[in-house]
């Protein structure tokens, strides 16, 4: 997985009703753009993270689908 800072970092619930998390990628901290990844959610929170395989990255741009 690889990223570019301003790329949506999109992951899927894991659990029935589980909701969504949409964040922006504020910055790539693995060699040309891998994890982890410095992510503000959508509710303003900001961490870091290690996407696991629930992840996908929509290049900047693009909004989700589904």
């Amino acid at each position: 997985m690889r990223a570019r800072d301003g790329d949506r970092l999109v992951v899927e619930g894991t659990k029935v009703g589980e909701p969504r998390r949409e964040g922006e990628v504020l910055e790539t901290h693995g060699p040309d753009g891998t994890p982890p990844f410095v992510v503000r959610w959508s509710d303003g929170s900001e961490g870091l993270v290690y996407p696991g395989p629930d992840a996908r990255i929509e290049p900047a741009g693009t909004t989700s689908a589904g």
